[in-house]
């Protein structure tokens, strides 16, 4: 089984605790991505996705121009890169998330996210696992 390091995105595009929502939603669509960890120097110290700008930003009526750290997801879930595939799969189907910042102590290194998972054909049975129980538990605890 193949370690993170080995798969995971190791250009991950990041915003500081000096950007503002804006700036976050700028790189988000530029880089067409739907959540962008937060750092300060080399140390993760958040996350923002789309659905944060939405819920935290929008819908509370808040400025654009509000600071990062007003709406960031501060619970950090992350992963050391020697775990492998079905680790990770597993930890991103029990936390229900679909992207995962790979760490080394605190210092981001990487994303690791279900595509990287199905693009490999290896891989492609964890994702499509961790992807039915992110979608099982979404659907079944949310009225329509």
């Amino acid at each position: 089984m193949p370690k993170l390091k080995d798969i995971m995105t190791k250009d991950v595009e990041s915003c500081t605790l000096l950007d503002n929502v804006f700036e976050v939603a700028v790189k988000m669509k530029e880089y067409n991505v739907g959540s962008i960890p937060i750092v300060d120097g080399e140390k993760i110290v958040g996350v923002i996705t789309d659905r944060d700008i939405v819920t935290r930003c929008i819908a509370e009526k808040h400025p654009a121009s509000s600071k990062v750290e007003d709406i960031m997801s501060r619970e950090l879930i992350t992963i050391g890169g020697d775990a492998d595939a079905v680790q990770a799969a597993q930890l991103m189907a029990d936390k229900q998330i679909r992207r995962l910042p790979v760490v080394e102590g605190d210092r981001l290194v990487g994303i690791v996210s279900l595509g990287d998972f199905a693009i490999r054909e290896s891989l492609g049975a964890q994702a499509s696992i961790a992807l039915e129980e992110i979608s099982e538990s979404h659907f079944s605890n949310k009225p329509c």
